[in-house]
């Protein structure tokens, strides 16, 4: 292993593939799936200097352990990597050839409009088996009935229960990577069986979001069970590889289960999101210099993602959550994408939303910008909805024509004078993430918070 490891600079995350006790003092002990932070090399090349989660140093064996990386193939992640879509009969055969029994696909049936076909290579012939769709559910014999594709290939491949052989091969459709494999291949893989769910903290309409414990630490769980919402926030969890920030909403790692859930295992942030912590305590409570700081804890997270070359597309108080620490972190990656690229906007946030944005299609970090300018105003208002007293319908017209909210009651002039340069018309014309946190700590030095 020597010289393989010698370019892990310090900050590296690893995580342990073995077990190990150390045999000195200055060793530090793990256990496999532990997160280790390198800090240093030492003078043998196959050992590193390392942090563990808990702040104890010592050396590690560099064949213990594994570098975490950041998953890049966001597009092409499958849950079920088998699942060839519109495809004919014979074009299923031809990519069943050579045949290996126990090769198998699922493809869209041709004749049945609606239902599935599973194709099986077995002992040189290729067996096509309609599932059916019923009351929500699939079966292919009417006696076992599954929730999802990705049950059904899961049943068959542990038993071949009527079909000609178990399921044994799966033929991945070209141009894709398969979701479980890569997660692990990149070190973010957590065991389920370390992963136990508490309670609901949340719900929304793709799953719950649940309090859990994770090796002893308490974690926020997203728990997603439906195949193709399932299959959209593979995205997510993919972007967050790829993310680390002190104001951004750290994920540990994620489950792919064979039963079709997908768990998403974030840092748990003890006090909610920002826009309930805000209407919950108000102004009696929270002082100017609170409400500043939680404006450059977003602004902070919003210049990393900025340098990085990510666009959030959904920045409001709601997707920002507040630590035990009182420290404010961006959450919710769901649309997140890489600069420069464009998305249906159906389902936008209308009130949040750049109207460059709205009526293009043009997502960028200015737009963020826009953004974020109503977040501010959020915050100075503790957590009132924007636009108060205008018709949904009258927001968009109002502001194309140069609209902008009045300055909530008490917030200060210069703060007011930022979210208004956020809110031009002309996305150039909008300043950067930096230029704004560079503005914001100006007002912190002067104490002028009110």
């Amino acid at each position: 292993m020597s010289g393989i490891q010698t370019s892990w600079p310090p900050g590296t995350e690893c995580v342990a593939k073995y077990n190990f006790q150390g045999t000195t003092e200055q060793d530090l002990p793990f256990s496999k799936g532990d997160v280790l932070t390198i800090i240093g090399v030492t003078k043998d090349p196959n050992w590193y200097k390392a942090r563990n989660p808990v702040g104890r140093e010592g050396a590690i064996p560099a064949n213990y352990v594994q570098k975490r990386e950041g998953v890049k193939s966001g597009g092409k992640l499958s849950l079920m990597p088998w699942f060839h879509g519109k495809i004919t009969r014979e074009q299923a055969e031809r990519l069943l050839y050579p045949p290996e029994t126990g090769l198998f696909l699922v493809r869209e049936s041709t004749n049945y409009p609606g239902d599935y076909t599973l194709c099986v290579s077995c002992e040189g012939k290729v067996e096509h088996y309609r599932i059916i769709y019923h009351n929500g559910k699939l079966s292919i014999d009417e006696e076992e009935y599954f929730q999802n594709l990705m049950q059904l290939v899961e049943h068959y491949t542990k038993d071949a229960d009527g079909l000609c052989t178990r399921l044994i091969n799966p033929k991945v459709m070209e141009g894709t990577v398969a979701a479980k494999d890569e997660f692990s291949r990149s070190g973010w893989a957590l065991n389920r069986k370390e992963l136990q769910l508490r309670k609901i903290i949340g719900k929304g309409e793709f799953g719950d979001v649940m309090e859990g414990d994770y090796r002893g630490t308490k974690v926020a769980v997203k728990c997603i069970k439906h195949d193709a919402t399932a299959q959209a926030f593979l995205a997510e969890a993919s972007v967050m590889t790829q993310l680390r920030h002190n104001n951004l909403v750290q994920l540990l790692g994620v489950i792919v289960e064979e039963k079709g859930i997908l768990y998403i295992v974030t840092e748990y942030m003890a006090k909610g999101s920002l826009v309930d912590y805000l209407r919950s305590r108000g102004r009696t409570v929270l002082g100017g210099d609170c409400l500043l700081k939680f404006s450059l804890d977003v602004c902070e997270a919003m210049e990393y993602l900025e340098a990085n070359n990510f666009v959030h597309r959904d920045l409001a108080a709601r997707n920002v959550l507040v630590s035990d620490e009182n420290i404010a972190k961006v959450s919710d990656f769901g649309l997140t994408k890489e600069a420069s690229s464009t998305q249906d906007t159906a389902k936008l946030p209308v009130k949040w939303t750049a109207p460059e944005a709205l009526r293009e299609k043009k997502f960028s970090t200015k737009s963020d910008v826009w953004s974020y300018g109503i977040l501010l105003w959020e915050i100075y208002s503790f957590g009132r909805v924007p636009y108060p007293r205008i018709p949904l319908k009258d927001v968009v017209p109002r502001v194309e024509k140069g609209y902008k909210m009045d300055p909530p009651d008490g917030c200060p002039p210069m703060v007011y004078d930022i979210m208004k340069q956020c809110w031009n018309l002309d996305p150039v014309a909008r300043p950067s993430f930096r230029l704004l946190r560079e503005r914001l700590q100006q007002i912190r030095a002067k104490d002028i918070y009110l």
